[in-house]
């Protein structure tokens, strides 16, 4: 019988591509579906909220500024490192209390909803956007341009398919974006940030917070620097009070339904239209 002392991880925040401790210098436990400690996690401030928030509206415009195929490139290899860590994946939700086989199904669909968004990265320009019909000797084009930083809160459960459905949109535009994991099953985000950091994705386009939601929540919603906020994996007590501190700086405010995840119109949701007019013959 060993007498060796297991060497449990504490997981950091995911802020600028790097792994920042909280700078208050809290963290919480993770427990297991029986109640046990597996792990500790860092339990972001107000601080690092904003140090979030900074590294998205540095990285904004050059992630905007890759072409959609490049950012279909980059996500796709964001599929890749889930692949690779399937099966590290898969232990972690099932000591959140899911079954073997319910992890394997949420890691699979994590993964294949990448490479769906991914796909979309270069084609939902046409989609969206369109050449218009006027009386008159114009041209008038509608294009969609990404909303800016946008902060996500995500769903309790799903932990990773939760994560993963509600940032793939946010990132297909080019926005960047600050996320708030789920508080109760923090490791498969917290583990996801590990697989960004190994992928291709620019340090600053993907951040990600552990902590209490509650406490986050108001802060991001509140940010002057925000653009939209995404408040489908909010608590229900929190959401008026979000909206209404968002509206602050005409902040844009979404909330879909937690199982409607794969659609060109959450795309949709996170964009803005230019309509430019231009004479004909020149």
């Amino acid at each position: 019988m060993s007498d060796r002392l297991d060497v449990r991880k504490t997981y950091k925040l995911f802020i600028g591509g790097e792994f920042p401790r909280s700078e208050s210098g809290r963290s919480y436990p993770a427990l297991d579906v029986d109640g046990a400690v597996v792990a500790r996690v860092a339990q972001a401030s107000r601080k690092d909220v904003r140090d979030a928030v900074r590294a998205a509206r540095a990285a904004q415009e050059g992630w905007a500024g890759r072409t959609g195929y490049n950012r279909g490139q980059i996500l796709y290899r964001v599929a890749e490192m889930l692949e690779d860590r399937a099966a590290g994946f898969v232990e972690q939700l099932k000591i959140g209390g899911s079954s073997r086989r319910q992890a394997e199904v949420e890691v699979e669909q994590s993964i294949d909803r990448i490479v769906w968004y991914a796909g979309w990265c270069d084609k939902f320009a046409q989609v969206l956007g369109n050449l218009n019909p006027v009386a008159g000797p114009f041209f008038n084009i509608s294009t969609p341009e990404p909303t800016g930083v946008v902060a996500i809160i995500a769903p309790e459960k799903p932990a990773l398919l939760g994560v993963v459905s509600r940032l793939a949109p946010v990132l297909v535009p080019g926005n960047t974006a600050v996320l708030v994991t789920s508080s109760s099953l923090p490791l498969p985000a917290a583990t996801f940030a590990e697989a960004l950091a190994t992928s291709d994705v620019p340090g600053g386009v993907i951040n990600i917070l552990t902590g209490a939601a509650a406490e986050l929540t108001p802060w991001l919603a509140g940010h002057m620097d925000v653009d939209a906020i995404d408040l489908t994996g909010s608590d229900p007590s929190l959401v008026e009070a979000a909206e209404l501190a968002a509206a602050d700086n005409v902040k844009r405010v979404v909330r879909f339904d937690a199982a409607d995840s794969q659609s060109p119109y959450q795309i949709a949701a996170f964009t803005e239209t230019k309509t430019v007019w231009h004479p004909k013959g020149l």
